[in-house]
């Protein structure tokens, strides 16, 4: 690397990407090569991969020297991933992608040029268009997307993506927040600073099948809004005050019925419905309840993020943190 040359660092999480990992690395390299400001390094985590991902990995690392790259012993997740890369990145600025291509390295020459004067710390791409995905899903995403914005307080724009280029500032915020349950999305809108969004229409994957199932995809959306807000215990809550006046006035309006008018109540069929109603309702909102125990749960074991099986770099103090928690 020119010592001249500020240094852009590549974060890939990886999993299974076996497929597409050196058409990744050709395809990026090439655009980076016509990034002549810059110094680069590709920083790869292996997810716990079952495949050949970790010897292409190596294979890359022994002719390349920019290319580094963390193993963990077992799949930890993405969020994990994410992490573990933003932590052993070392460059002037740093850019989080997929490695399916799904994340075109085209545009990195275009976000450097929206980073570089300063007057942005990130630079995040959101797609315009989802191929490839059913009607369920895209209006599943949609809704997550409104959702978080509204629940979390927090700016997550529909199809914002994890493809972001960032100030090292910003990353090294990023990397003060140190809990246990990560959302990468939120964390990213939480800390702040300016974020130039760009539109792009979403490419299909290069090889392979997604990682993401329906099931995963749902789970990882309520650890999200779990994460980043306490509003769905506050609505427990007010829904709860809500059925408590209305059984009241329910209450007094069959009182007065029977005192009055001498009108029989109607038994089973209310009683039934009313019981099945409330146990929905009270089952509905201890599982709210439970996930907020369950999260603090795990962040009072402090148990790390991830654990690195082997590497190609030294630990820097980010990752001994890591180790350590």
């Amino acid at each position: 690397m020119s010592d001249d040359k500020l240094l852009l660092s590549l974060v890939v999480p990886c999993c299974n990407e076996e497929e597409v990992l050196q058409n990744f690395y050709d395809t990026t390299l090439a655009v980076l090569n016509g990034m002549t400001e810059l110094s680069y390094e590709f920083v790869f985590i292996d997810d716990g991969s079952k495949d050949k991902t970790l010897s292409i990995m190596k294979e890359l690392a022994k002719t390349d020297k920019n290319v580094r790259y963390i193993s963990f012993s077992r799949n930890f997740g993405k969020e994990a991933g994410i992490l573990a890369g933003l932590r052993a990145a070392a460059g002037d600025y740093v850019v989080l992608m997929d490695a399916d291509l799904q994340h075109p390295p085209k545009y990195l020459p275009e976000m450097y040029d929206k980073l570089k004067d300063g007057k942005y710390d990130s630079v995040a791409m959101k797609r315009t268009h989802r191929k490839g995905e059913g009607l369920f899903r895209r209006l599943f995403s949609k809704m997550f997307f409104k959702l978080m914005t509204k629940l979390a307080e927090n700016d997550i724009p529909e199809g914002a993506t994890d493809f972001r280029m960032m100030s090292r500032q910003f990353v090294d915020s990023v990397l003060s927040l140190t809990e246990y349950n990560r959302f990468t999305k939120g964390i990213f809108g939480w800390v702040g600073y300016e974020t130039y969004w760009i539109s792009y229409k979403d490419e299909q994957r290069a090889a392979g099948k997604s990682k993401w199932k329906s099931g995963s995809l749902f789970k990882y959306s309520i650890d999200g809004m779990v994460a980043f807000s306490t509003k769905p215990l506050a609505f427990a809550s007010a829904f709860g005050l809500l059925l408590f006046v209305l059984s009241t006035i329910t209450m007094l309006v069959f009182f007065i019925k029977t005192l009055i008018w001498g009108d029989p109540v109607a038994g089973f069929p209310t009683l039934i419905c009313v019981i099945l109603m409330m146990s929905g309702l009270q089952i509905l909102f201890l599982g709210i309840l439970g996930q907020y125990f369950a999260k603090a749960y795990m962040e009072v074991k402090g148990r790390p993020v991830y654990i690195t099986k082997e590497s190609n770099l030294e630990k820097n103090e980010n990752d001994k943190l890591s180790e350590e928690k």
